[in-house]
């Protein structure tokens, strides 16, 4: 199921794409793989209204393209349009116009094809109670039309960490346990393209991280994954292209560290040996903060400072400096700055 590494994939029986579940099978060449595993262009989606409501738009002219085999971020406050999008692209919402592409197949005109070609992971648990987790994966490979000689019931299970859970009912199964069975259960067709919408909502520490290195392998071996998170810092650690979508527009678009870079701003703490009343003169045109007798807070802009020049400072003004504390940019802070701004200040 290595993407990136020229094996094609076959979603489901008698379809264009032949089988791969094995890197030995086939093997194509990789310019005939496409080089977005998602173009969305000009999409928009309006929900109509009533006499009581108005109609609700949804998505405005919303356009994106995930390259092939990224790690790809989909972040947005509440009410964005992130569930809308993604439900349009598997098949569960029409969208009033635009057109959307799942690994190069229409979602209109090649339905099969792209329905096959994505797996989601749905924010709601939505599973059968009175299902097994083995089951519920026979099932769902079933629907795909997966020879049972294909299927990787347990190897997933196993992965997700459920393999010890296979024959109990769903019921019985914890929240975060839940959570796992409908990743399983987005991977037994094979899909080239992975959605994960708040996949680690209810999970704890050690199977999030569990979680994670699976899906970092599955990425690794060419799978595109698209991710949404309200945890920003798993978003910074893990996608490589990070997209912001506000009411319902696209606002930002880039790499991570791209992105980081629009925020030119830096904080640094000298944590001082002897204490002082206040910030001597030699520093004053850095506009620094004295947090307590012994912490000096400084922030300023690396394009235009530089840390040396603190330090110096410092050093001339007699300051015994016992230690260094610096705090960078995240994620959280450009998605506060520009999510706070209006969309269109925000695209410019």
């Amino acid at each position: 199921m290595g993407y990136k590494t020229g094996v094609p994939f076959r979603p489901c029986p008698g379809l264009a794409y032949p089988v791969s579940l094995s890197p030995a099978t086939s093997p194509v060449a990789p310019d005939s793989l496409p080089d977005l595993a998602v173009e969305i262009r000009n999409v928009n989606k309006v929900y109509g209204g009533s006499n009581k409501r108005k109609p609700k738009q949804a998505l405005t002219d919303f356009s994106l393209e995930v390259p092939r085999g990224s790690f790809f971020g989909l972040l947005g406050p509440n009410g964005a349009g992130k569930s809308t999008l993604i439900n349009i692209m598997a098949g569960l919402v029409n969208k009033t116009s635009g057109t959307v592409k799942i690994w190069n197949s229409d979602i209109d005109t090649d339905t099969r094809h792209a329905r096959c070609a994505i797996g989601v992971v749905p924010q709601e648990l939505n599973l059968d109670p009175f299902f097994t987790p083995k089951e519920a994966l026979e099932v769902q490979a079933g629907l795909y039309g997966v020879p049972k000689n294909e299927r990787r019931t347990m190897e997933i299970l196993e992965a997700v960490g459920l393999a010890d859970k296979a024959n109990a009912y769903a019921r019985t199964l914890s929240g975060g346990m839940r959570r796992r069975l409908l990743v399983a259960k987005a991977l037994v067709h094979t899909p080239p393209v992975i959605v994960l919408d708040e996949p680690t909502a209810g999970v704890d520490v050690e199977l999030r991280q569990q979680l994670w290195a699976y899906i970092r392998s599955l990425n690794t071996r060419g799978t595109t994954v698209l991710l949404t998170t309200h945890y920003l810092e798993e978003a910074e650690e893990l996608c490589d292209r990070v997209a912001i979508i506000n009411h319902g527009q696209l606002v930002a678009c880039d790499t991570t560290r791209a992105l980081l870079a629009r925020l030119d701003n830096k904080s640094v703490t000298l944590l001082l040996a002897n204490p002082i009343q206040e910030p001597p003169p030699a520093l004053m045109h850095f506009h620094p903060t004295l947090t307590t007798p012994t912490e000096l807070h400084i922030t300023y802009r690396p394009s235009s400072r530089a840390m040396m020049e603190i330090l110096e400072a410092a050093r001339t003004s007699g300051l015994a400096i016992a230690d260094i504390r610096t705090e960078e940019v995240d994620l959280e802070d450009i998605f506060l700055q520009i999510t706070r701004a209006q969309p269109e200040q925000a695209a410019s």
